[in-house]
């Protein structure tokens, strides 16, 4: 009756330790056609993490070669390291009608919104920023300091929320995750994204 005219990009954001890697490869595992767009950063490997699966990890030579080649999508430099987007990757992602899902923070999301109008943004809040304190501190990666940075860098984040499509609370796993696939289904469903085929 109906197909799909290419794949839809979203862009999902949320201040550190809300949850998004849990709840987007969660979608990976259980939603068919969706994939995660691999970044490239200049930042090292954490424990698990491989080269072309988590992330493209390249130095900073070769990052700061592919900004002047006007290779990326988007690309922010948070904490001290860069990360960015490949268009070729994303174009000929999404030219295959493949979804793709960009976990990125607010300052490349804003770039994504301004080179993509059909790029669907969704926000995913913590409870609270005292709640987010505790799950920074339970995981147990970063110093105070750190923890503190990004408590402070989480409160900015939230005011950008308003150029996203749609925010997402996760004060509870299951319903978060539930309320983001609603809106993968709801997206795939729109006309303007669908042509007729009979």
């Amino acid at each position: 009756m109906f197909s799909r005219k290419t794949g839809i990009l979203f862009v999902i954001s949320a201040p550190s330790g809300t949850g998004k890697t849990t709840l987007c490869r969660r979608l990976l595992k259980e939603v068919d056609g969706i994939t995660f767009s691999i970044s490239y950063t200049t930042r090292a490997p954490r424990k698990g993490e491989s080269h072309g699966k988590d992330y493209f990890f390249v130095d900073r030579k070769t990052f700061e070669k592919m900004i002047k080649e006007d290779a990326f999508l988007e690309y922010a430099c948070v904490y001290g390291n860069y990360y960015g987007t490949s268009k070729a990757f994303v174009e000929e992602r999404l030219s295959k009608g493949e979804d793709l899902i960009l976990d990125i923070d607010v300052q490349g999301a804003k770039q994504v919104f301004e080179k993509m109008k059909d790029a669907v943004g969704i926000f995913i809040f913590p409870p609270s920023i005292e709640e987010l304190k505790k799950r920074l501190i339970n995981r147990g990666t970063d110093p105070m300091e750190v923890i503190e940075k990004r408590l402070k860098e989480a409160k900015w984040e939230i005011e950008q929320a308003g150029m996203y499509h749609y925010w997402v609370l996760n004060d509870d796993l299951e319903k978060a995750y539930q309320a983001l696939k609603s809106v993968i289904i709801a997206e795939r469903l729109k006309s303007h994204r669908l042509k007729r085929t009979t």
